[in-house]
């Protein structure tokens, strides 16, 4: 049996998720463990400012990587306490990094990029294991977008032999999974829908303090304003073709200012963000309904931080009527790890040399080996 751990740290800044990830003689692989390390206000401001900002200073970058890194190895560490493990349990580490820009369309003409803070070899330094890296940028350089990377893994753990499922993701930006049935010819297709919980905790930090809406009761508390709503729909994203994906580069509080009049109430805005939210995934659900001429009735299995949030569930399957609800943790992956454990798995198919991306998701000219490896 090998170990591995998956460290994911997403667009709120809020912490580190380590996930220990164990695979059986098949392959198969089983959630052992996780444990989350809170990000030090301190070092979410200093990330904070990196990603909302056109020009940074190289010490501010080394300054965030160091402390990016010891977050990361104290999730490390931790875990392996809690586990009663070594360094030598860890056949190695897959880290996502930090999403600082992710640009795949590039930007003011130039070329595309995408960049994720990390220092693998100073991981490597701190937690005695082995690490993998820098997943995205071999995609990217193969025509891709670099995301979403989590599809080839929602196949390997929740393909079902005769059911349609849709896994959503809803982190700080939303993005889906459509998967045929095991036998079905047809590819998994995936790509980002647009923004989650981004818009939602800037908006609801903006205006209550707290880094988020905890279960939605704030926008719960408003009444959406269709013109509002209507107005954000229109923005050309939504209508890209996939393959697609998006970031903070987009989606932030200026872009949400821009179509606001200035008397709305804060929490009516916040009930309209949860529904573009709800109304953006929808839309993207029919298209990728229509491009692998699959049925409407399909299983739904929500997982990320916005998995919790009943309100913007609601709101979702109001607009999915079909669709059946499936929890999964029940399937054996806690919503809120999923991400974590996926880069477990990745850092596997690395050191395997298999393909860690989908074509049929990113856009890429064909399957890549995704990642560099750093010796313990």
């Amino acid at each position: 049996m090998q170990r591995f751990i998956g460290l994911m740290s997403g667009t709120s800044l809020d912490g580190i998720d380590a996930a220990l990830v164990s695979f059986d003689e098949q392959g198969t692989p089983h959630l052992e463990a996780s444990y989350g390390e809170a990000m030090p206000e301190e070092l979410r401001s200093i990330l904070w400012r990196l990603c909302h900002q056109d020009a940074v200073a190289f010490a501010d970058i080394a300054l965030a990587e160091e402390g990016f890194c010891q977050c990361q190895a104290k999730a490390v560490m931790a875990l392996l306490e809690q586990q009663h493990l070594s360094a030598d349990d860890i056949t190695a580490i897959g880290s996502h990094g930090q999403t600082i820009e992710h640009a795949p369309y590039g930007h003011a003409g130039g070329p595309s990029y995408t960049l994720q803070l990390d220092n693998p070899s100073r991981l490597a330094e701190l937690t005695g294991c082995a690490v993998v890296a820098d997943f995205r940028r071999r995609d990217l350089a193969a025509g891709g977008q670099a995301a979403p990377l989590a599809p080839i893994f929602h196949e390997a753990v929740f393909r079902h032999p005769h059911h349609w499922r849709l896994v959503l993701n809803l982190g700080g930006f939303a993005n889906l999974t459509l998967l045929p049935p095991l036998g079905n010819q047809r590819a998994p297709l995936g790509f980002d829908t647009g923004p989650a919980n981004a818009l939602l905790d800037a908006w609801h930090e903006r205006h209550n303090g707290g880094a988020f809406d905890a279960d939605g009761r704030w926008a719960s508390s408003g009444q959406v304003n269709d013109t509002l709503l209507m107005h954000m729909l229109n923005d050309p994203f939504f209508r890209l073709p996939p393959p697609r994906s998006t970031g903070r580069e987009l989606f932030h509080l200026g872009w949400v200012e821009q179509h606001l009049q200035g008397n709305e109430p804060p929490e009516d805005v916040q009930a309209t963000l949860a529904e573009l939210t709800a109304a953006s995934i929808a839309e993207g659900v029919e298209m990728a309904r229509e491009r692998l001429d699959a049925p409407s009735t399909m299983e739904l299995v929500p997982c990320g931080g916005g998995a919790r949030n009943s309100d913007l569930l609601r709101r979702l399957m109001a607009r999915l009527p079909n669709t059946t609800l499936l929890d999964a943790d029940v399937l054996g992956w806690p919503a809120d790890w999923l991400e974590a454990a996926c880069f477990a798995w990745l850092a596997r198919q690395r050191l395997l040399e298999q393909p860690g991306n989908l074509p049929s998701v990113t856009g890429a000219a064909g399957p890549r080996v995704l990642g560099g490896i750093y010796a313990r």
